[in-house]
């Protein structure tokens, strides 16, 4: 019984271990879904967007943009805009 619950000690720092790092890539998927919906919305891709982004100089993270596109939907259309400007 003691081997076994030594056992699950060991293999459970291992799971957590690996989700440490896993819950960061599972964390920008769910930013990058995010941007790309509202990105959408504003009649552009995501990859798109994030171009338009870096071509306005406007260095903003996933997270924080992710955070707009759901809270503040007239900050991220108005970063989308200035996006649109740069690319046309």
């Amino acid at each position: 019984m003691f081997r076994t619950a030594k056992q699950q000690v060991i293999k459970s720092g291992q799971y957590a271990y690996r989700d440490r790092r896993n819950r960061k890539r599972e964390f920008r998927k769910l930013w990058i879904a995010r941007i790309n919906a509202a990105a959408r919305l504003n009649g552009l891709s995501y990859s798109r967007l994030m171009h338009g982004l870096k071509l306005a100089e406007i260095n903003i993270n996933r997270k924080m943009l992710a955070d707009l596109a759901v809270n503040d939907k007239d900050a991220f259309t108005a970063l989308a805009d200035k996006a649109k400007a740069q690319l046309s």
